[in-house]
């Protein structure tokens, strides 16, 4: 009686498991036309046009400027730095407060005990880890594909730790486990709005896909506003969206305006969180008259959040160039070298080994002795030390200096790239 028991229980949860993995392969698809997320672009003969095209004309100029304006070996160091403040933003976005000082000791396998704190430095960690990976150029030309998309969120949630992969389904408190790259089999509701059926994201993403991979250069940078909240739309994954759309954007920006990775827009979205998301929701709005455009949602509302998106972009730059102009950076820099050198922290002259590397770009080791009037022993002593406390950095033994941006001096050095930790932090 048992066995015949545990024998049916086992047949009954088999056929369980073979119906879900049915009900998944046949994710339903409700036929929605792929017309129904149009427009997709403001066109050329859309009365916003050209106030948006004298927008993205002018983030491409101040972009353009500002990197031209650093020294090559500059460019890097400020990229790695920018990536962590990406990372923060966009994951504060999301609700989960990882500062930028445990994202840089996660960099260096350094965990907090707390496991939340360790799962949320490793989030930190992977975020990190994909956009690195966009931007050294592994990515050009896939932004806007189904097969990108699908990436980048593979990419991120591969190594993430599993008590961040699983969701609750809010009606049934069903938890669902996330699948990376896995696009979504079930239904989904983001606020008031209900995204595409699961059968027909890939569908929806093949006309994505087809729309943003023809257009030009203006085009492309107007088409990173508008892509971005198509994306959140169609809402192609079960978690995660958020994260992945940003990462395309900044891969869009990336491609389009050739940023070389020293600015980034998840700050002043995070910044503007309520009208960020406003704008969002106003997005998903149907087209309001005869006035509002030709497709089937609001074009008013996708240049209100294309302007809103562009000028987010061009704060972001102005302020970024504020930070990193030479003289007012030098002064931070050489207060902070003043102020460890009194208490001992650090060799006299290091300040001068700095100014020359912000400069230059970069100090060959055999030049150190000379600028500093030591003996080669003595300049490898400094920059021994500098290298200790993170603020030079070299490919190797014998390559010339760098300077670096750690994050732990970044309210001195660049203040205002992120809040300063407190007490509790």
């Amino acid at each position: 009686m048992n066995s015949l028991y545990l024998s049916d229980t086992f047949i009954l949860m088999i056929k369980k498991i073979a119906d879900k993995k049915e009900d998944i392969s046949a994710a339903l698809d409700r036929d929605e036309a792929v017309a129904t997320m149009e427009p997709l672009l403001i066109g050329e003969d859309s009365r916003h046009r050209g106030e948006l095209t004298d927008l993205a004309v002018d983030l491409a100029a101040k972009s353009a400027g500002f990197r031209r304006s650093l020294p090559q070996g500059l460019l890097a160091a400020l990229a790695d730095l920018v990536r962590a403040m990406n990372c923060y933003y966009s994951n504060l976005i999301e609700g989960h407060d990882t500062h930028p000082v445990d994202i840089e000791r996660a960099l260096k396998n350094d965990y907090s005990t707390d496991p939340k704190k360790r799962d949320l430095q490793l989030e930190a960690k992977a975020h990190i880890a994909v956009q690195r990976w966009i931007d050294e150029g592994n990515f050009r030309g896939r932004a806007e594909t189904a097969e990108g998309i699908r990436d980048i969120h593979r990419r991120f949630c591969e190594h993430l730790p599993d008590d961040m992969l699983w969701v609750e389904e809010p009606d049934t408190k069903e938890r669902i486990r996330v699948v990376p790259g896995e696009l979504r089999h079930r239904d989904v509701r983001v606020g008031r709005h209900i995204p595409v059926s699961p059968g027909a994201v890939p569908r929806f993403l093949a006309h994505f896909e087809k729309v943003y991979g023809r257009i030009g250069k203006t085009d492309a940078i107007l088409a990173a506003a508008a892509a971005h909240h198509r994306l959140l739309w169609i809402h192609p994954f079960l978690d995660g969206n958020g994260r992945v759309t940003r990462l395309m954007s900044h891969a869009m920006l990336l491609e389009s305006l050739d940023t070389g990775a020293v600015w980034s827009v998840a700050r002043g979205l995070a910044r503007s969180e309520s009208s960020y998301k406003e704008h969002l929701r106003e997005c998903d709005l149907a087209r309001r008259n005869d006035l509002d455009g030709r497709g089937n949602l609001s074009e008013e509302a996708l240049a209100s959040f294309t302007r809103f998106f562009l000028e987010t972009c061009l704060d972001q730059v102005n302020f970024m160039e504020t930070l990193m102009q030479p003289d007012r950076l030098r002064t931070r820099i050489l207060l902070w070298v003043e102020e460890e050198t009194r208490l001992n922290l650090l060799p006299p002259k290091s300040g001068a080994v700095l100014e020359a590397i912000l400069y230059r770009g970069e100090l060959p080791r055999g030049d150190v002795a000379g600028l500093l009037d030591l003996t080669p022993r003595h300049a490898r002593r400094s920059v021994s030390e500098l290298l200790k406390r993170g603020v030079l950095t070299s490919k190797g033994p014998r390559d010339p200096l760098l300077l670096a941006f750690p994050a732990v001096l970044a309210s001195r050095w660049m203040p205002g790239l992120f809040p300063e930790r407190t007490a509790d932090d």
